[in-house]
């Protein structure tokens, strides 16, 4: 309304009689409370001090109703008012044209500003930065206006003071985005920060001559690497030098605000000089890799993917510094530093996110052009994912390997317009500018923690060699590297620019280089600030994890009456809770469960397993986009009041930290969730992280997590993690997207040891394996094949006693009394909800030769259990393979060379066969005619005669 309702009133003259009127109520309302009115008018009394300044000894209230009157007797609306002055109508019309100017600078002012340190960023024409966009002229350059709401301690100047200081502030070298926002208080709140500098922070020399020494440091081991190792990759952060004091005065501000943790994620450009210069890595450790020297426990991983943690001093006290590790998939550290983040947030209770920031380094192609960008974004405000804002940098080479053209590399202007979509301000800065770029650091930061939400700068700087040091970028952008061979770097220019004011002298300037490259041709510790003997309390402590070997067996029984007990406690609900019917019923059968009146199904076994882990003292956490209720209503966990909506939630019953128990229905994101659960178990030993699929099948959106973390951190960058996978599986004919969580994918995957992967198919099965899960101190991830259909099966369910005095079975034999071991000729292995098929058509057909027997874990596979079960059958003479998925997927190829060693080592004449779908390109038939034709053909192959 402000920049189009407005401006026509002000355009055509329409503002009079009644109008005016209309405006003076408004005003009136606006005195009263301006939440009242609407946000543009709001915003516009705000502009005007004389009129918006309520406690204003120079104008009373009546004399602005006087004022708004005489307003609707002219043909403009022009409200100014100057000591009972009014004046004439021309003044009047170029004042509201001088606030029109003001507003533009604010609004695309940065599409004018300074930027780019190569001068080669395309600009396009900002009309409306123009006097005569506004129906102003040179020739007003001495005329005094009001100059409204900007904040230059004046309340008057002439148009050509006015438009200096908008020149300065917002076409400098800093370019502000801040006012698609929508909360006026956070618009105003960057406006009183950074107008009254008028463009020069005006920093005291001692910070001016520490940021010379910090781009010295910067650049100086970016030398050193060249010289020492040419023509090796390491992503060098040449060209963007600046990152190095931007990154070290967020974390001691940081300090200043009493922050205990900082966490970072960031790619492949300057990591290594970020080990090195801002969290302490010694070089020589460096030097070592480089070497080939460094001493290997692993697989291990390159350089630029290593992550580090140390502590460091602060204005504020000791902070520890954590680099997350990441892979080459750019972006997908983002939520993973996130989930580490809250994590840790969680264990010190800081809610607020006061005390743990999380910092966020981006690439300017990969913030623009990768997905899970956008979904952190998303996740910033939300209950589960929330961490009070994240400090974004972004280290803008203005090129992405080779893509330099803006209509190649997006479709926005800026590769930061997706941060606008959560309304985040963003700082655009030139990087051979460091007081620049210091002062915008120390503004992101404030705002972060004034109003608890993201910030992002954009460092524009550029890239002085190639996407790595074995490429030649002259090939691509052959201007762009002409004009960066003949650039001073960052460094020297702004020694230049300390050195002719007298700041520092050439002397100093070289021995600050000296003693850089002198400290690291001794290996020494090049960050001042490091802590040499760190508060160890500041780690997660892992000890008690580590060293354990695998072991397929682990006590998980419980007492009876406790178990009992918990059950009580959870199935006794509020009289005035109202549930909706079928909750209610479920409540109420649950109910008789606890009592011993019916049989534990799989929903209330699950619940009675993080009961029992919650009063062991672990952390319990459940996200997924369905899980409250359970996407298939098994679970229900959080319950909903009919009449107000409120929820309650029985299991916090149990514990007097309710943060003990978290479940949380997540966005629509599977990558971006399932890589912050990631961070969050990295960072919580202690806990049962767990994250549902609302269908296994769903996983493939987060397969990078899957490969690049869940099952290959602990090898590459000796990782532990505790997460587990809820992935519903199982054919019910519901096709080729609602069927399959491509239990193949993971067991090729599998080796040293690195998941679990297991298929439960009864009530006690689940309760035991997620009990396992915590309880046992091994932490390796678990990757759960879960059911749908078994949920209400009437076979899997369980007694009480069950669960309290069982254990998690890996191989489970035959359990129907009518096959007798010693006429047992046929074999039948299987995993999941096949069982339940294969045993209702053996029933059917009255066989009672054959015997199946369930692999409730396919890795690490069972062998010995599998021995010892098949033992019992002395005279089998064939072994079937069964399994529901196509003979390309599911656990077929994974899994026959290990049931061929059981098979061979007790009867080497019998060979495995298979009995499943033929292959398939696509995961599931989409017909349920289809699907059931091969259902019948498969359950045929396992248990018909065998010519």
């Amino acid at each position: 309304m402000h920049d189009s309702i407005m401006e026509l009133m002000w355009s055509t003259g329409h503002l009079s009689g009644g109008n005016a009127e209309y405006v003076e109520q408004l005003y009136d309302q606006y005195l009263a409370d301006p939440e009242l009115i609407p946000e543009e008018w709001r915003s516009y009394f705000d502009q005007l001090p004389t009129i918006a300044d309520k406690s204003s000894d120079d104008v009373s209230h009546r004399e602005i109703q006087a004022y708004f009157r005489r307003l609707g007797k002219t043909s403009r609306f022009m409200p100014v008012l100057s000591n009972d002055v009014v004046v004439n109508s021309e003044h009047e019309n170029k004042q509201v044209q001088v606030l029109h100017l003001i507003s533009s600078y604010r609004v695309r002012g940065h599409q004018k500003a300074a930027l780019d340190p190569l001068s080669l960023m395309h600009r396009e024409r900002v009309p409306d930065l123009e006097l005569d966009f506004h129906n102003l002229s040179p020739a007003d350059h001495s005329t005094i206006f009001q100059t409204g709401s900007l904040h230059i301690n004046r309340d008057t100047a002439s148009l050509r003071e006015i438009v200096d200081a908008l020149e300065s502030i917002y076409c400098g070298s800093i370019g502000y985005e801040f006012m698609h926002i929508v909360d006026l208080a956070q618009k105003q709140w960057i406006q009183k920060r950074i107008e009254p500098k008028l463009g020069n922070p005006g920093f005291p020399n001692e910070v001016k001559r520490h940021l010379l020494e910090r781009l010295s440091a910067a650049e100086g081991l970016e030398k050193h690497l060249d010289s020492k190792y040419p023509g090796t990759k390491r992503f060098g952060l040449e060209g963007g030098e600046s990152l190095i004091p931007l990154v070290d005065e967020l974390i001691q501000r940081a300090g200043s605000y009493g922050v205990k943790e900082v966490v970072m994620g960031m790619a492949h450009r300057g990591r290594l000089n970020m080990l090195v210069n801002i969290l302490g890595k010694n070089p020589a450790d460096l030097f070592s890799e480089f070497e080939g020297r460094a001493k290997y426990k692993s697989s291990g991983d390159v350089k630029y993917h290593q992550g580090f943690s140390s502590n460091v001093m602060t204005p504020g006290g000791e902070v520890h510094l954590a680099m997350a590790f990441n892979p080459s998939h750019l972006e997908i550290v983002s939520p993973v530093i996130e989930g580490s983040v809250r994590a840790r947030q969680d264990r010190r209770k800081d809610s607020l996110g006061h005390a743990v920031i999380p910092i966020s380094i981006h690439g300017d192609a990969a913030f623009a052009g990768q997905g899970v960008v956008m979904e952190t974004f998303q996740m910033s405000k939300t209950r589960a994912y929330g961490t009070g804002g994240t400090v974004h940098i972004i280290v803008n080479n203005q090129v992405g390997f080779t893509t330099s053209r803006q209509d190649d590399a997006r479709s926005t202007e800026y590769c930061t317009d997706v941060a606008k979509m959560v309304q985040a301000p963003i700082f655009h800065v030139n990087a051979d500018d460091p007081e620049a770029v210091l002062f915008v650091t120390q503004l992101a930061l404030d705002f972060r923690y004034e109003f608890k939400k993201d910030v992002v700068i954009d460092l524009v700087c550029y890239r002085r060699r190639g996407h790595n040091e074995t490429d030649e970028p002259s090939s691509t952008q052959p201007l762009m590297y002409q004009k960066i061979r003949k650039l001073q770097t960052t460094r020297a220019l702004y020694a230049e620019k300390l050195i002719a004011a007298k700041i520092t002298t050439e002397d100093e300037v070289s021995e600050l280089n000296t003693s850089y490259r002198s400290a690291l041709d001794t290996g020494s510790h090049v960050v001042k600030s490091l802590i040499k003997e760190p508060n160890v309390e500041m780690f997660v402590d892992w000890n008690p994890y580590l060293g354990h070997t695998w072991t397929p067996h682990f006590n998980t029984s419980i007492k009876l009456e406790s178990l009992e007990a918990l059950a009580k406690k959870i199935t006794s609900l509020p009289d005035k809770l109202s549930l909706q019917r079928q909750v209610q019923k479920i409540a109420d059968d649950r109910a008789k469960m606890a009592a011993g009146e019916l049989p534990v199904d799989w929903g209330f076994a699950e619940t009675l397993a993080y009961a029992s882990i919650l009063t062991t003292g672990n952390r319990v956490r459940i996200t997924g986009q369905d899980v409250g209720r359970g996407t298939f209503s098994h679970r229900h966990a959080v319950l909903r009041d009919q009449k107000t909506e409120e929820e309650y939630v029985p299991l916090r019953s149990l514990v007097a930290d309710p943060g003990m128990f978290c479940i949380y229905d997540s966005l629509l994101s599977e990558e971006a969730v399932l890589a912050f659960e990631y961070g969050y178990a990295t960072t919580t030993p202690n806990a049962l992280v767990v994250w549902e699929a609302q269908f296994g099948d769903f996983a493939n959106s987060a397969q990078v997590v899957i490969d690049q973390f869940i099952t290959s951190g602990e090898h590459k960058w000796q990782r532990l993690c505790g997460l587990t996978m809820l992935l519903p599986h199982g054919y019910e004919g519901q096709g080729p997207e609602h069927s399959s969580a491509r239990l193949e994918r993971f067991l090729q995957l599998c080796a040293e040891h690195n998941i679990q992967v297991c298929l439960p198919t009864t009530s006690a099965q689940v309760f035991h394996m997620l009990r396992r899960q915590v309880l046992c101190p091994l932490r390796k991830p678990l990757i759960v094949m879960s059911p749908k259909s078994l949920l209400r099966h009437k076979e899997t369910t369980a007694t009480l006693e069950e669960l309290a005095n069982g254990s998690f079975q890996v191989v489970i034999g035959e359990t129907d009394e009518n096959v007798q071991a010693d006429k047992v000729e046929r074999i039948i292995l299987c995993s999941g909800k096949v069982y339940y098929d294969l045993r209702a058509e053996r029933r059917k057909r009255e066989i009672d030769n054959i015997a199946i027997i369930r692999l409730e874990q396919l890795y690490p596979f069972p062998e010995d259990d599998l021995r010892k079960t098949m033992e019992q059958y002395p005279n089998f003479k064939d072994v079937v393979w069964c399994q529901e998925e196509p003979m390309n997927q599911g656990a077929w190829y994974s899994s026959q060379h290990h049931m061929r060693n059981v098979i061979q080592s007790l009867n080497a004449g019998v060979n495995l066969r298979y009995a499943g779908r033929e292959a398939s390109a696509a995961a599931a038939a989409g017909y349920p005619e289809l699907h059931l034709q091969q259902l019948n053909a498969f359950l045929e192959q396992a248990l018909g005669n065998q010519d």
